[in-house]
């Protein structure tokens, strides 16, 4: 997509600068700028992305992107897909992988997509959004301090250079960072050895609203069905066939898709041969400086997560750093921010290669143990229930961080059930009624004198009914569960109170006649409110 811009100012000065137009890049900007934050993207590529790299999307980043105001826009681009399916040395369909849950956060579980169209809608809307502005052909080639404490980042486009300050500087500029590579932050982890073909295809036949791992160590093979006659063709491929970075013969792809389809090179979107990386950056942040998605983390893509945790370390900083600015928050509270996500994405990595080794092996011998051993444990519930509900999966829980209270109460993330919501008269998705920022629930109690604790926040507040009992709705709004969704959500909370985060974790929960150490950590991370002038 060319964009027309007019030439930079040669100074400018913003709350927020970001590094890179990419999907993760775009989306920490449209969140920031949802919550009035002034934004500047700088992109050193002329245009958004044509190269389809991403193609899924799950349920919790769509939920992300509902509270950026962009979920309608993005909807129209995917497959609302129901997970991957998994096949072993022989061909033969083992299990189908999907969520225990579905629609539990409001959309559909893992959604294939093509990158170039996330794109091209992220900055439809960035283009349009009040207090953002992007920059393309504007590369950052220095970073330094200012006198007034913001950074400085220093840029070039088209042969004029200009300086942006900003109070905070959010590195979304991918595995290649230069932010990274000028703070001077490596990373730790490796590189595989093997050497994968891809291949986005147009004219296809697959329709399936699902990913497919082929397990047969002759060749492992992934296929994702796409919009639009759109796929995704995944191959490992033999020493000798190709090297890293390397565009692959035309023969060689025809040859690999041959035992499902017949292809012309007018029907190659786009091939290159990749070698997977799993490491994780060494440190998120530099003073003012943060790094996001995979400036900050690298994973083989067989657990389908490398964008969505990109968009996950959106989701948890954005809110913080929105939040800090309008002096919610104290400064101290974006050192949660690499607390909190390190954790995950160091699980998710650790799971991704290991679907690697395990699902996408070379070697007969440990196929037929791995097809073995799955098959005894499907013929089990527990078994099932593992591979079919995908409790592989590290749960995204938080143990420390912006937290306080019971531990197993708080750091949880609450679903977005269907509610009827008293104060509209209407069944609603329970983000759209909490809306984007905090919110304090009392689960079958009045909220009403906790909510002074809360205060500052200045969260949204509901009570929430229980047990099939209407309780009085005069000077409150109250939640009435639809379906069994809000109930399930919260039945670990019943009787306390619940503070929500943006993110919409918890950050506290309580009995009324037990207020807290509301917050230890919320409250150390507030700043103090100046006394009156006399």
């Amino acid at each position: 997509m060319q964009t027309q811009q007019p030439p930079p100012a040669a100074e400018t000065d913003c709350e927020v600068a970001v590094v890179g137009a990419g999907p993760v890049g775009m989306t920490a900007a449209a969140l920031l700028a949802a919550r009035g934050v002034h934004v500047v993207v700088l992109e050193r590529e002329p245009r958004t992305s044509d190269e389809p790299k991403a193609i899924s999307i799950d349920d919790e980043a769509l939920r992300v992107y509902q509270s950026a105001g962009l979920a309608g826009r993005l909807l129209r681009i995917i497959v609302p897909g129901t997970g991957t399916r998994y096949y072993d040395a022989t061909g033969r369909p083992v299990f189908h992988a999907g969520s225990p849950w579905p629609f539990r956060h409001g959309y559909p579980f893992k959604n294939p997509f093509a990158q170039p169209d996330l794109e091209r809608e992220l900055h439809g809307h960035l283009v349009e959004a009040p207090g953002a502005e992007v920059r393309m052909s504007t590369t950052v080639t220095g970073l330094a301090g200012c006198p007034d404490g913001r950074t400085g980042l220093r840029c070039r486009q088209d042969g004029t250079t200009s300086l942006v300050r900003a109070r905070y500087v959010l590195g979304c500029d991918g595995g290649r960072s230069t932010v990274r590579e000028l703070l001077g932050i490596g990373m730790t982890g490796r590189s595989h050895d093997e050497v994968w073909l891809v291949a986005d295809v147009l004219g296809d036949h697959h329709d399936q609203r699902y990913g497919m791992h082929h397990g047969d160590p002759a060749r492992p093979h992934v296929i994702v069905p796409g919009r639009d006659g759109r796929c995704r063709y995944e191959f490992l491929l033999h020493p000798g066939e190709g090297s890293p970075g390397q565009r692959p013969d035309f023969a060689l792809v025809r040859r690999l898709l041959a035992p499902y389809r017949d292809i012309t090179p007018g029907q190659v979107e786009r091939a290159v041969n990749y070698r997977f990386n799993a490491v994780v950056a060494d440190r998120w942040r530099d003073g003012a400086v943060f790094l996001l998605g995979d400036a900050a983390h690298m994973m083989p893509p067989f657990a389908g997560q490398g964008l969505n945790s990109g968009v996950r370390d959106a989701a948890n900083l954005a809110w913080k750093i929105a939040d800090v600015l309008a002096g919610r928050l104290g400064e101290s509270a974006l050192d949660t921010y690499e607390t909190e996500r390190r954790p995950h994405v160091e699980a998710t990595v650790r799971l991704s290669a290991r679907l690697g080794r395990v699902v996408m092996t070379t070697s007969p011998r440990l196929a037929r143990q791995r097809d073995r051993l799955i098959g005894a444990a499907m013929r089990t519930e527990h078994g099932r229930a593992y591979f079919e509900h995908m409790r592989y999966r590290p749960p995204h829980v938080y143990t420390e961080g912006l937290l306080a209270g019971e531990p197993g109460l708080a750091g949880r993330m609450i679903g977005q059930p269907r509610v009827f919501d008293t104060a509209a008269h209407r069944i609603r998705l329970l983000d759209e009624v909490l809306g984007t920022g905090w919110a304090l629930l009392g689960v079958g109690v009045d909220p009403g004198e906790a909510a002074a604790l809360a205060g500052p926040l200045a969260p949204a507040v509901a009570e929430v009914a229980v047990d099939d009992r209407m309780p009085s709705t005069r000077g409150h709004r109250v939640l009435v569960d639809v379906d069994g969704g809000l109930d399930a959500e919260l039945a670990g909370y019943r009787g306390r109170v619940v503070l929500l985060r943006p993110d919409r974790f918890v950050a506290a929960a309580w009995r009324p006649a037990e207020p807290p150490a509301l917050a230890g950590p919320l409250r150390l991370a507030r700043r103090p409110v100046p006394e009156p002038v006399a």
